[in-house]
């Protein structure tokens, strides 16, 4: 008897697709899955044939479900490439280079053991977009599927390719030290190398690849992974420290003393040197980073602009996009470059790359950039669990809720609310420049909660303790993944 297709609508997230394997998605489910991704191409590009770049990530079941997922493709007549065991970067980079029509990585990024998911796009540069993961969704459960006759292939030694591309014309002049932290994910086999090649003595650190992620997940924002890459700068007497995600698409960063840098600060960083250079340059931020962008006197100086925009790979890289900005930074570790410093995608070593030649054009450590700008307290990213049909009717009762404190001039901390931004869930600011952060979490049954303030550390806490009992009061949140 055939295997009937199992596959949770709530996989389809905002702007990729992820399951726990085999609980919410089975094999046949994934290769319904690639059916639905292979209609979907061939529409949207009205071509018969059109070809399909696919990798996986080192998970022990992914190569198993790419298997399943490009079935599906052939079955409705696209032609797959296969560039085997990849960074998410990688198969957006061999979108550009084998010029394709559309792209799909199986990976599950940072997600614990158990995750699978799908990163797929179709223009090149970009990701899908809410309303491509609808139509996609409807496709693939309502099996309104195109029958045709495709065909696969292997493109060998395309990692090689991959990291030449990263190295060419990026070599520094300057020997840094840096720590290279990979969870023990499928960044272990790019970031040390590509690194070494640019001009860094390289420290490697869990960068064998092991699928049971044996010490901490591969989360440049976990905690546990900062304080590892922590402890081996202060070793080494490192430089810098880099931590990249389970596909390669972020990096987080410990400065010299072995103290973190949040990556929206490390983005702040990389404008006020870039904007130096490319003066009259645009910027997007994520409503996850630092407030400091608004007003920084280096970016108004060199006449550059900052948008900020919602929280998400796709929707950040789509911005910078269509906004032609020079880059774009995600409080994650998602950083995005324009040409001439990148395609327009999210790639963690090469943001790497750009901090290193930020160390050596500023001819400082990056403990002294980071003092030069306004020091704020900043909380970790901070997830309380909510369920995924649950999480987003929350956060739209959360922001009448704030509208209406706004409105009644209650105060937090002594202070009213002065401005709210709601693109995505809602950011509330006050008069001192704090503010405080809840949206529903794109790929996760979780919200996200972030607070910051100029002021003091206290009014931070402040500000979260009035956001946690605004979620208490709901009964629908679970346990934090971390918390201040």
């Amino acid at each position: 008897m055939s295997e009937i297709a199992k596959i949770d609508q709530y996989g389809f997230r905002e702007y990729d697709a992820r399951w726990i394997y085999e609980k919410d998605i089975n094999l046949k489910g994934i290769e319904n899955l690639g059916k639905g991704l292979g209609t979907q191409v061939i529409n949207h590009t009205n071509k018969e044939n059109p070809r399909v770049i696919v990798g996986h990530d080192y998970r022990s079941y992914s190569e198993k479900i790419k298997e399943a997922f490009k079935k599906g493709l052939v079955s409705t007549g696209c032609f797959v490439e296969d560039i085997g065991l990849s960074l998410s970067p990688m198969v957006y980079f061999a979108q550009f280079k084998l010029n394709a029509d559309s792209i799909a990585m199986i990976t599950a990024s940072h997600n614990e053991n158990g995750w699978t998911g799908v990163k797929m796009g179709i223009k090149k540069g970009l990701t899908h977009t809410p309303e491509e993961m609808k139509e996609l969704k409807e496709i693939t459960l309502e099996k309104k599927f195109i029958s045709g006759s495709g065909k696969q292939s292997k493109v060998n030694d395309f990692q090689k390719t991959y990291k030449d591309d990263l190295v060419n014309k990026k070599k520094i002049n300057k020997k840094i030290k840096a720590v290279v932290a990979c969870g023990n994910g499928t960044a272990g086999i790019f970031a040390p190398d590509v690194l070494r090649q640019i001009g860094c003595d390289v420290i490697e650190l869990d960068c064998n690849l092991d699928w049971n992620f044996p010490k901490y997940n591969p989360n440049p924002e976990d905690l546990k992974m900062l304080h590892e890459i922590s402890l081996s700068v202060k070793k080494n007497d490192a430089d810098i420290g880099f931590g990249f995600d389970g596909d390669g698409d972020r990096v987080g960063v410990i400065d010299n003393n072995g103290n973190e840098i949040f990556s929206d600060k490390i983005g702040l960083l990389i404008a006020r040197s870039l904007s130096n250079t490319y003066k009259n340059s645009k910027f997007i931020v994520d409503v996850k980073s630092t407030g400091l962008f608004s007003n920084d006197e280096i970016l108004k100086r060199n006449n550059c602009d900052t948008m900020y925009w919602k929280t998400g790979h796709s929707h950040i890289k789509r911005k910078v996009h269509n906004e032609k900005a020079l880059a774009g930074f995600e409080k994650s570790g998602h950083f995005f470059f324009n040409q001439p410093l990148g395609y327009g995608y999210d790639d963690g070593i090469n943001s790497a790359i750009q901090i290193c030649h930020l160390l050596v054009n500023e001819n400082k450590k990056i403990s002294e950039l980071n003092n030069e700008i306004p020091k704020t307290y900043q909380s970790p990213t901070m997830a309380p669990y909510c369920e995924d049909k649950e999480k987003y009717k929350i956060v739209d009762d959360l922001i009448d809720e704030i509208k209406k404190i706004k409105l009644s001039k209650v105060k937090i901390d002594n202070q009213e609310i002065k401005e709210i931004l709601t693109v995505n869930g809602v950011r509330f600011s006050f008069e001192d420049g704090s503010w405080g952060l809840i949206r529903a979490s794109s790929n996760k049954p979780s919200l996200v909660i972030v607070t910051e303030s100029p002021t003091s550390d206290e009014r931070k806490l402040k500000i979260f303790h009035f956001i946690d009992n605004l979620l208490q009061k709901t009964k629908k949140i679970g346990e934090y993944d971390q918390k201040i």
